[in-house]
Parts: structure tokens; sequence; C-alpha cells
């Protein structure tokens, strides 16, 4: 069973608009599927195969007069000589939706479409299923308890079959550490590797100390640093940088790790009962990284750019999230509580008593895990079950 996505319509529209579309995103969130449900006339090629690798790197004029137009290119990355043949390729044609190439590692495909194709692509990013999504089309299927859409996720797989959580998502780890961490950079401690990703686990919601991380670890910080980044290329982990943007006073300038699945990163955690989700120390971590992850999703899957920071001052009061929309400022607080409290609004005064007046003041938001929707003077109190339409 297919859940329409929210970029679909988007995708269609853009094909026509530019010679080269790329959609990256996690291993599994969808693309393939979206992709070939939405393109149907398209061919289909996937680097992963090996043979296909081989025919285009002993022949690439072969086969792209094989595949010459209308073709969806996966896994497109691990042929970087590609891009170089597509860029001569689509300005000599100037077909409109001529190619699609779609990726699972996020940084090594932007930085050929850097080199080869910048101007000629549209570039999308396909995350796991959101709330929005799932509401929207199967609305049984969104988990009814919000400890158990932390535990679930959003892997369509697990909404498709009633696949065990721990087994998928030991699955999803191994097929991960053994096909993308080993293709990025030679990782010879596997061992250390994995406890690393761990690490980071706990870390979610919290000022990245690199450090105390490689102390932990026992690496040192440049390895520390390359393995951050290999997370990243490959949609495990993300950095939500700092905003700081013409403050009159001392803030933090340190990012802060959140997780591109919530499922995943329970699984990392050994978190697999909603009663382990309640008992858990760092509870309001995994609300804070749930909710920043369905904004985002809502903001990419309209192909809104926003950019998103937190802010942090030297006495610890914080906005957990901060999107810049234009001009405006739209500021969220995040609290695993049911019951509202004035506490919820601090971040978001001491930011506005702080800021710079250039930008307009957009939306304040608490978000919480209670039921009830509050319209407060200085804020709204907002529901989690309504991060769909927010």
């Amino acid at each position: 069973m297919m859940i329409p996505r929210q970029l679909a319509p988007i995708l269609r529209e853009t094909c026509s608009l530019y010679p080269v579309l790329s959609v990256t995103g996690p291993r599994q969130s969808g693309k393939t599927t979206l992709l070939q449900n939405l393109f149907p006339d398209y061919g289909y090629v996937n680097f992963e195969e090996p043979n296909t690798r081989r025919f285009f790197e002993e022949d690439p004029l072969g086969f792209l007069k094989l595949h010459d137009r209308y073709v969806i290119f996966d896994e497109a990355q691990r042929v970087p000589e590609l891009f170089s043949y597509l860029q001569v390729k689509t300005d000599a044609d100037k077909v409109m939706g001529q190619f699609i190439i779609s990726g699972s590692q996020n940084f090594l495909l932007l930085e050929k479409i850097t080199q080869s194709l910048a101007g000629r692509v549209a570039l999308f990013r396909l995350l796991a299923l959101s709330h929005a999504e799932l509401a929207a089309n199967q609305p049984d299927l969104r988990p009814s308890e919000l400890a158990d859409n932390i535990l679930k996720g959003g892997y369509p797989a697990l909404y498709d079959r009633p696949i065990p959580l721990p087994r998928f998502f030991q699955n999803y780890l191994e097929t991960y550490v053994e096909r993308d961490a080993r293709s990025l950079i030679n990782i010879k401690d596997l061992n250390a590797f994995q406890n690393f990703l761990r690490l980071c686990a706990g870390r979610a919601g919290q000022i990245l100390n690199i450090h105390t991380l490689c102390v932990d670890a026992g690496i040192s910080a440049p390895t520390a640093k390359s393995w951050l980044s290999i997370l990243e290329a490959s949609y495990i982990l993300f950095q939500l940088p700092p905003f700081f943007e013409n403050f009159n006073k001392r803030l933090v300038k340190s990012p802060k790790l959140y997780f591109y699945d919530t499922g995943l990163l329970c699984h990392l955690l050994g978190l697999s009962t909603p009663e382990q989700i309640f008992q858990y120390y760092q509870r309001g971590a995994l609300f804070e990284n749930m909710a920043i992850l369905e904004l985002m999703k809502n903001r990419w899957n309209s192909d809104r750019h926003t950019q998103f920071f937190f802010w942090q001052d030297s006495n610890k009061v914080e906005v957990d999230l901060v999107e810049l929309d234009g001009i405006q400022t739209h500021l969220y607080e995040m609290k695993y509580s049911q019951t509202p409290t004035s506490d919820f609004l601090k971040g978001i005064k001491s930011f506005r008593n702080a800021a710079p007046l250039q930008r307009q003041q957009g939306k304040n938001m608490a978000i919480y895990a209670g039921e009830e929707r509050q319209p407060r003077s200085e804020a709204i109190i907002e529901s989690w079950r309504n991060l769909p339409v927010l």
C-alpha cells in the first residue's frame, strides 16, 4: 500500500521546468516508490547493481545512448562521473524533465550537482512519512498515543506490513553500516563506529560538545568530525545551528544534535515500549526531536525554503526552534508535559526582548504533549496532535 506523498504534485509540476530533478533522502524513505509511481513512463536504472555500474564505467557514452532521456537514475552518487555526462547531455538536448536522479547520500550527491549541474537541476529532499501525510491519507495508521508515535517513527515499510520494530531498525542499521558507511569512508573499526552512533543518540536534543564526545567514544576530534559528516550525509542525524544574528549578548554558538527518525533514535537508545519512553530521563529531548522533525518535514514537503536554528543565551534560557521565513521569525518551544504552565513561554519572551528589530515577529508557539489548544497573549500553546497543520 502506497501512502500519497505531499511532495508528489510539486515534483510533477517542477519536472516541466528543469532538465534534471534530484530527490535525496534516507534509505527506505520512499524515494523510489514515489518516483516510479509518479513517472511510470520513465525508465529506471539502479546504480546499486554492480553490472549496471560496470556498464556505465566501461562505456559511459554507450550507456547514455541506451538511456538518453526520461530515465530515473537511482543511487546516482555511486557513479560520480555520471553528472558531467548529464551536464553535456542536457545542455545539448534542452529537454525538460529529461533525467531524475535520486540518492541516499546527501553530501556526495549535492557536491557533484554543484560541480556539474548548477542551474540545471531542481533539488528536493524526501524524509520518512510525516504526521501530516499519515493524517491526510491513512489516519487509522497513525498511532493515537504520543509515545507510540515517537517509537515508530516514519519509515513507510512500518506502515505497510507488521514488521516488529526491533527487527526493522536492527536490519536498517546493519545495512547502513555495511553498505553506506563503508562506501563513504574507510571505517576500520565498525564496533567503534556503532558505539559512536549510540553515543550520538544519547546526545539527541543536546548542544554538541565534540571534546566530551571524543573522550567517551575513545576517538580523535578529526575522526569524530568525519563520522558526524558521514552520519549527516546519509540522513541519519543532523546538526541544528545556533541563531545569534545581531544579538548584543553572549550566546551559545555550538550546534545541537537531532535524528532524522525518532524510531531509529529510540532503537539506538534501547527503548522499545511506551513505558520505557515515559521513564526515560531525556524523554523531553525525544519529544523535541519529533516536533522539530515534523516541522522540517512539513516545510520540505511543501518546498518552502525556510531556515531552522535554535537559540540559547549564556543563562541557558532557550528557544528550541527558530524558523526564519523571509523577514519573519517564528519561535517554537517543545514541552513534554500535559499541563501548560507560564514556564513554557520563558524562552520566547527572552528572545523577543533581546532580538534585533530588523525582522518581523512571526508565530510564537509552545507545542506540548497535551490535547487542548490554548491561545494566550504571548503565544499559542498547541497540542502535538496538530503538528500536521503547523
